[in-house]
């Protein structure tokens, strides 16, 4: 599909990279992209992918802003406390371009609804704060066949890689993390505690995986994990190995 006029100067730093061009440019237009969990990392994530004219979005999250939120989560004000993170995150798409399709999901994502949620992408961003629904949405991709890009912050540390497990030589992230956190006790950001700048940075590199998997640019990310310590601060990226015992993609034989 051609570009419109407005396409052509909206997304000209794009189109100018050799990397990414007017070919590029037209496979985000035309890409679906599912963002689970639009906190800390949704948010400018969002604003980004949005920024990169991805034509659909959709946005899945069952919480409210809450002003604790506001330390992080920057498409939200006080104005929004007590709304729906997905409605409000999805008016904020419409106001910035209208041309962009997105529907905001104002639900949790479960073993009941995640295939029918998630089906159709061309890449899901995972942004949760628990292992249950990350190795819900990672086992559900694997199934389907999706691309996943995790991402997942913590105090002043963050991590993201993208997965495709159905893939014989790719791991899923169930390899990485094993299967002792499918059981939602696992701590979270109101325990813990996390810098807001370190989210935003997180988030911003998840953009650019869900970018990178839609145009191709650069070197293939499979069997990557990027480290992030902002204490150091420190980025080292680490390769993971399948798991061939994986309960998730250890029997995967097929590079569909």
């Amino acid at each position: 599909m051609p570009l419109s006029p407005t396409q052509l100067e909206r997304h000209a730093r794009h189109i100018v990279l050799p990397e990414i061009g007017g070919v590029g440019v037209a496979k985000l237009a035309a890409a679906h992209v599912v963002l689970v969990g639009m906190g800390g990392i949704g948010c400018p994530a969002l604003q980004y992918l949005a920024a990169a004219g991805i034509g659909l979005l959709t946005l899945i999250d069952g919480d409210a802003v809450d002003l604790s939120n506001l330390q992080r989560q920057t498409l939200f004000t006080p104005a929004d406390v007590g709304q729906s993170k997905a409605e409000v995150a999805a008016a904020w798409v419409r106001r910035f371009d209208s041309e962009l399709q997105v529907t905001g999901l104002a639900q949790r994502l479960t073993p009941d609804n995640a295939a029918t949620l998630l089906a159709g992408a061309d890449v899901v961003l995972d942004g949760t704060d628990n292992f249950a629904t990350r190795l819900l949405v990672s086992d559900t991709l694997t199934a389907l066949h999706i691309p996943l890009v995790s991402a997942a912050i913590g105090r002043f540390q963050g991590q993201i890689g993208t997965f495709r497990g159905w893939l014989p030589d790719a791991p899923c992230y169930r390899c990485f993390v094993g299967d002792a956190f499918d059981a939602e006790d696992c701590d979270t950001c109101a325990e813990q505690g996390v810098l807001g700048a370190m989210v935003g940075l997180v988030g911003s590199l998840a953009a650019m995986e869900v970018v990178r998997a839609i145009t191709g640019f650069g070197d293939d990310p499979r069997g990557k994990l990027h480290l992030i310590d902002g204490l150091s601060p420190l980025w080292r990226t680490l390769r993971i190995a399948k798991d061939p015992e994986c309960k998730a993609c250890g029997g995967a034989g097929s590079a569909a």
